[in-house]
């Protein structure tokens, strides 16, 4: 459980702590070559990153890269989207694990998605903390498919967009009563 203590703070204020990063990291997995994560899904290299820094999008045939560049690409994108992600947010105060926790959903769904009428930024605009939570839970979708279905969790299946879900979800919740 999330203990905080501190008050919520300007989002202007925040950036992506470096538990908050290798957290994203490691949800993401690494892969040297391009692969489709899921059915339905785009490419991604390294850390999940579906592009490269100038905005060409990762292509199944792109050469290998190494850890390294995996992490400064991921250091890279998250920076462009963190910047993003925070403009997104004026007048809104979080605290750093709700920060983290939310750039974390960006940098899956992506900032497109995140300024959609469902998501946890709508909530976050009215300080409705509660319910940005419970929003969390309604993006479970890929390609089409029901993530938090059974026959939707097979080899190439999208099990683990729920189980995120499900974690961010009840990590929100913590953090939530704890304020």
């Amino acid at each position: 459980m999330i203990r905080q203590n501190a008050a919520r703070v300007a989002v202007a204020l925040l950036t992506m702590s470096g538990v908050g990063f290798a957290t994203w990291q490691a949800n993401e997995g690494y892969s040297a070559l391009p692969i489709i994560p899921t059915q339905g899904d785009v490419p991604t290299i390294g850390h999940g990153s579906t592009r490269y820094e100038d905005g060409t999008p990762v292509r199944l045939n792109d050469p290998p890269i190494t850890r390294q560049r995996a992490v400064q690409l991921a250091h890279n994108l998250h920076d462009q989207e963190e910047t993003r992600f925070r403009a997104s947010l004026p007048g809104v105060k979080l605290h750093q694990a709700e920060y983290d926790l939310y750039l974390n959903w960006v940098g899956q769904f992506g900032i497109g998605n995140w300024h959609k009428p469902r998501s946890p930024r709508t909530h976050l605009l009215t300080s409705d903390y509660r319910q940005a939570c419970e929003a969390l839970l309604l993006w479970r979708f890929q390609a089409g498919r029901d993530c938090s279905l059974p026959q939707h969790w097979g080899p190439k299946g999208c099990r683990g967009v729920w189980t995120r879900q499900q974690q961010r979800h009840a990590q929100c919740t913590s953090t939530e009563a704890q304020t």
